[in-house]
This record gives structure tokens, C-alpha cells and sequence, in this order.
């Protein structure tokens, strides 16, 4: 009985210590109304540092990039180079050929405070989230994705089903080995309308699965789907990449399933209609934010099955996507939220839209290129008819001799992507609008230079 006093005794006084202990961190750190901080001191002021470096606006400095002599240096903008990227490289080739979304940038520069995130070394060093239905997805990041959708009006999320990827890529696969069948006599044919992403062919062939092969144009097999015979995955893509066009599936019936990539409907490329409510719906970060190196997309399923057998797939392939990045992901998207998505778009679209304008005008008179066609519509965002204003734009050359585009503006020291691999004739190139300020500048630069090169020849 002595003993079990004592060991009571001995409870209560440590309780009373570990009380007293937490009282004075509290105190410490919580004075005046403001929390006094204390091991994320140090972080954020190398974090400041590394960002205040200004890079002659031509770059920027990272946190993780090379050092020299103990400071950080620039990664510089394309033809810019030296320590401050101060000096520019009239020789090289402009990089209008990625998808780099660099034009969000100063919209997160204005938002430094409200996006900047700092990170405990022992944040999540578990594979799971104890409170999640989902193990391997945090359940508030999720509950914010829907939220984004409803606000935003690009597609339905109630009664889906929804996975996180490492970006929309991971995704793509995951799909196609969601809607295959498994030891299937004849593989099934995954197709998309040419232009297409080429991604599309080069995964689904890459993984070389039997269940699944690449088989090019989907209206080349428009009139192949009603014989019981094939099977069909056809990638949608809406907005599409590379020319903008909003698109629906083009093969249909039994034997015809859909995946539907949505990267880039959001209302700073494209008017929003109305909701997508598709079989799968695929969506990135990347172009919704511009936090392309994030590596973090998500999908909407409405078939049970399809959804279990895409979980199983990004568990064996990855084991779920990195915490890290599902907690920046979390970090933006309460950004985005704020104001319900007014202030993102608008930027977005503003800076989408003068950019459009101004391509349009440096090529308004030539006759070697032209651009593709894209007609207003009603966007239910904005709540009023708009212009679309993709991320590329699908420039085609058009007289005879320029068969092979891409050659015609690499002599001119632009840097795009081949039509050919978008399935398309080689006499279109993809250039990209999201790029940098500088890379964008200087492309109209070079542009103007070759369409006036090309008026000033004799007749």
C-alpha cells in the first residue's frame, strides 16, 4: 500500500513538472501577443537571404543551388549568364520550348508572407497520416481540392473518389493500367487526336506493358470501335496541348474508355464553361499554381474499381506522393483560396492575355506564320465572355519550302518543339507563353526579326 502511494505521489509530481516545464516554453515563446520564435529563426533568415538576392532580374538564387565561396549563385534566365546574370548572351538560342511556368512568378513574389513555408527536420518522417482515411494522403489537402473545384467551377467532385500523384505524369500510367485489362489476348489501344501530348506515347511505350500499346490517332479508328473486337483508352485532353482547343472524346461505345487530362483548365488559360464530370479527371499543380517542380497532381474517379486499382498501382510504384510536397501543395492551395480564387486568376489571365495580344500584333502581317484559332466563349468563373489564352502557341509555318518549321526558327535562334512530335506535320512548332518575362520578350524579338527579314526580300 506504501508502495502504491508512493509510486502515486511520484506520478502526480512528475505531471506537476511536465506542466510547469510546457508552461514556461509557452511563456517563452508566446510574449507580448506574438509568438517569440526560436529553432525556425535561423531557416527563415537563410531563406530571406537566398531570396533577396536580386540576380540583375534576369535569374533567380535557390536555396539548394550551387555555392561558391560560400554564397549562393544565380540560376540566370535563358541568354543570360554571368555570376548576377547581368550579361547577356545575344548568340544563344532563346528556350521557348518547355513548359515552365515562370510567368506565375511575381504573382508569388507579391504573396511572399502568406506562401513561404518552413519545415520541422522531423515533420512526417512516417509513411502515413494517422487521421486519414487515406494513409498515404493527407486528408486537409484533400478536403482543400475539393474545395478549389466547387469554388472554381472546372469539375465535379462530390461522390468521386480522389489520388494523389507525383504530377499529373504519374497519373497518366496509373490510368491506363486502371482501365486495361490483365492478361488480355489483345492488348488495348491508347490513342489520342493528333496534336496530342507527347507523353503520352512515350510512357505508354516506355513501360512496353502487354496489356496496352500506343496506337497513334484516335479518328484513325473512329469506325473501329462497334466490332467487339478492341479495346480503347483515348487520352482527352481540355484545354488541349498544344493548340488550346477544348475537346471531347472522339471514340465512343462499349469498347471505349476515357481518360481525361485537364492540366490546363483553369480560368487564367481557358474560359470554364462549365464542370467537367468525367469517368477520370486529371489535374496538376503545375499549372494551376506553377509549382511545376512541386511534382504533385491529383485525379477524380467516379468507378470504384478504377480508383482501387490506380491506388494499388501508386503504392507499388511510389509508396504515395512525398509528404513534403503535399504540404506545399496545402500551403498554395490556402493561397488560391483566399478571396475564392479572384486574385491567382485574374494575375493569370491578365498576364496570359497580354502576352496573346502581343504575339498576335508582332505577327499580324506576316504571311510565313499563323497562329491557331481559337473562338470567346462564356466563362462561368469570371462571369462574362472571354478569350481563351493557352499556355502554347501552335505556330505553322506557311509557305511551301518550310516544310520542317522548327529548322526555320532555329536559324533564328528560337528554340521550340517539333510538330512531328505531336503527331502533327512537321511544319508546326509548339512555342511556350509561360516561360520567363525575358524568354518570352525575346521571343517576339526574334520573331519580329524573321517576319521582317522576310518583307524586306525583293519580289
Amino acid at each position: 500500500m506504501a508502495k502504491k502511494a508512493h509510486v502515486s505521489a511520484y506520478v502526480v509530481a512528475s505531471l506537476a513538472c511536465s506542466t510547469v516545464l510546457n508552461l514556461f516554453f509557452i511563456v517563452n515563446l508566446y510574449v507580448g501577443g506574438d509568438w517569440k520564435l526560436s529553432w525556425s529563426k535561423k531557416a527563415a533568415a537563410e531563406a530571406e537571404a537566398v531570396a533577396a538576392i536580386s540576380c540583375s532580374g534576369h535569374g533567380r538564387a535557390y536555396l539548394d543551388g550551387m555555392v561558391v565561396n560560400g554564397k549562393p549563385i544565380c540560376d540566370c534566365n535563358s541568354c543570360y549568364g554571368g555570376p548576377d546574370c547581368s550579361v547577356f548572351l545575344p548568340a544563344c538560342a532563346v528556350n521557348v520550348d518547355g513548359g515552365d511556368p515562370y510567368f506565375l512568378e511575381p504573382f508569388w513574389m507579391q504573396h511572399a508572407t502568406s506562401s513561404a513555408l518552413v519545415v520541422a527536420g522531423w515533420h512526417r518522417m512516417g509513411y502515413s497520416y494517422a487521421h486519414s482515411d487515406q494513409w498515404s494522403m493527407s486528408g486537409e489537402l484533400e478536403r482543400h481540392i475539393r474545395s478549389l473545384h466547387s469554388v472554381v467551377g472546372n469539375a465535379v467532385t462530390a461522390g468521386r473518389y480522389i489520388v494523389f500523384g507525383a504530377g499529373s505524369t504519374q497519373l497518366l500510367n496509373a490510368a491506363v493500367n486502371a482501365l486495361s485489362s490483365d492478361n488480355s489476348s489483345t492488348p488495348a489501344r491508347v490513342v489520342a487526336l493528333s496534336p496530342y501530348y507527347p507523353v503520352y506515347k512515350s510512357q505508354t511505350d516506355l513501360f512496353q506493358s502487354t496489356n496496352y500499346k500506343f496506337e497513334g490517332d484516335a479518328s484513325l479508328w473512329e469506325n473501329s470501335t462497334d466490332n467487339g473486337t478492341m479495346n480503347f483508352i483515348e487520352f482527352v485532353t481540355s484545354p488541349n496541348n498544344p493548340d488550346g482547343q477544348l475537346r471531347e472524346a472522339v471514340l465512343q461505345g462499349p469498347n471505349a474508355k476515357a481518360i481525361h487530362d485537364l492540366a490546363y483548365y483553369w480560368p487564367h488559360f481557358s474560359p470554364i464553361p462549365a464542370p467537367a464530370d468525367e469517368d477520370i479527371m486529371l489535374f496538376t499543380i503545375s499549372k494551376l499554381t506553377g509549382h511545376a517542380g512541386a511534382r504533385f497532381g491529383w485525379a477524380i474517379i467516379k468507378d470504384e474499381a478504377v480508383y482501387q486499382r490506380m491506388t494499388t498501382y501508386l503504392m507499388s510504384n511510389t509508396f504515395g506522393v512525398s509528404r513534403d510536397s503535399q504540404l506545399r501543395a496545402l500551403k498554395l492551395l490556402k493561397v488560391v483560396l483566399q478571396g475564392r480564387g479572384r486574385e491567382i486568376f485574374e494575375f493569370g489571365y491578365e498576364s496570359m492575355r497580354d502576352r496573346w495580344e502581343n504575339l498576335i500584333n508582332t505577327l499580324l502581317s506576316s504571311k510565313r506564320f499563323s497562329l491557331q484559332k481559337l473562338a470567346p466563349q462564356f466563362c462561368s468563373f469570371f462571369q462574362k465572355v472571354r478569350a481563351p489564352s493557352p499556355a502554347y502557341a501552335w505556330v505553322k509555318c506557311e509557305r511551301e519550302e518550310d516544310r520542317d518549321c522548327y529548322s526555320v526558327l532555329e536559324a533564328g535562334s528560337i528554340t521550340g518543339r517539333e510538330g512531328g512530335l505531336f503527331g502533327a506535320e512537321d511544319r508546326y512548332v509548339r512555342l511556350s507563353l509561360i516561360r520567363s518575362q525575358d524568354d518570352f520578350d525575346l521571343m517576339l524579338h526574334r520573331l519580329s526579326k524573321i517576319s521582317g527579314e522576310e518583307e524586306a526580300k525583293p519580289l
